[in-house]
């Protein structure tokens, strides 16, 4: 029978409850991590960490362990980087993207507005750089580089393709950055906090990078198909917001041809249109979750999905491997 850890299944039920027990040794170093003497921050900070979440990148750093010795405690501090890290991005996300809920609570910014929000994701990712800190110089590396991909990612969603850039690819790009970055370098921090040989460092990489674009895609997909009470977030936030996915850029190409469905082109005016009232924004995202540009989107997903799991033929058979081969799959089939 399938152990579900968090919210991804592992079939070996010795291997998800081993994942179990140390997730919540992550977990606890969360909690202690963004406590602070002064109420604001503390509570500020608390906020998302308290609202729960998938914990996906520190489950794929202790999982990337087990290749190793997944029992050093520099994996669960590896862990907790990563783990900051995101939550650090989302408080300035939700502040970009105007987004009134996240993990079924509100948004950071609702409730204490966006100047609080900003500077709170600061200090979760100065929390996280003390910490990363202490895993030595080449780990400090590697999360400033990680950092500068996820800032460069938000940068150019914000501003676009450039001229004559192809759309498609331009937001590829922007989904390797911005989710990607960080969930190879959770792979890369558990093998080399692990002691794996370099090979096998690279091969958590790769995969990490890959299924990261494979999540975020699957991501835009739900965004259209799930209601709020699963996802935790309202439906068509990007859409309101007119930040690209990827059904709205392969529905621009298809309005684009010369010999566009007319169907297309009066979907696409709809999107265009002024979606900030409620009532429009689900006009908007009924139609388009309708549209066959969601079914080739799931689809991209699960290619990104089965190219990292190619990526783990360079590692040796057994229960991790196909531990890994379930974390991309759970990614792309999931709900929320």
């Amino acid at each position: 029978m399938t152990t579900s850890t968090g919210a991804l299944p592992i079939a070996d039920a010795a291997l998800a409850e081993l994942l179990a027990q140390r997730l919540e040794i992550v977990e606890e170093r969360l909690r202690g991590v963004v406590t602070y003497a002064d109420r604001l921050a503390d509570s500020a900070s608390r906020h998302l960490v308290d609202a729960g979440g998938k914990r996906l990148r520190p489950l794929l750093t202790l999982l990337a362990a087990q290749l190793g010795d997944g029992a050093r405690p520099e994996v669960v501090d590896a862990a907790v980087v990563c783990e900051l890290t995101h939550l650090a991005t989302l408080y300035h996300d939700d502040v970009m993207d105007s987004a009134p809920l996240r993990r079924g609570a509100p948004s950071a910014h609702e409730v204490w507005g966006n100047s609080v929000a900003i500077l709170t994701g600061d200090l979760l990712f100065a929390r996280a750089s003390t910490t990363v800190a202490g895993l030595g110089p080449e780990a400090v590396r590697i999360q400033a580089a990680t950092f500068e991909r996820l800032c460069l990612g938000q940068l150019h969603e914000t501003v676009g393709p450039a001229e004559g850039e192809d759309p498609v690819e331009h937001y590829l790009q922007v989904l390797a950055d911005k989710t990607g970055s960080l969930v190879a370098t959770s792979g890369r921090f558990g093998a080399m906090f692990a002691g794996c040989p370099p090979e096998v460092v690279r091969v958590m990489t790769e995969f990490g990078e890959k299924v990261g674009v494979a999540f975020q895609l699957a991501d835009d997909v739900i965004d259209l198909t799930s209601d709020a009470a699963v996802t935790g977030k309202t439906p068509g936030t990007d859409l309101r917001e007119k930040v690209p996915t990827m059904p709205v850029l392969l529905l621009r190409e298809r309005a684009a041809a010369p010999d566009a469905d007319p169907a297309d082109r009066e979907l696409l005016a709809l999107l265009d249109a002024d979606l900030s009232s409620d009532d429009a924004l689900a006009e908007a995202v009924a139609a388009l979750r309708e549209h066959a540009v969601v079914a080739e989107t799931r689809e991209l997903a699960s290619r990104w999905a089965r190219e990292a799991t190619d990526v783990l033929a360079a590692l040796p058979e057994g229960t991790v491997r196909s531990a890994l081969h379930d974390f991309a799959s759970s990614l792309v089939h999931r709900s929320s």
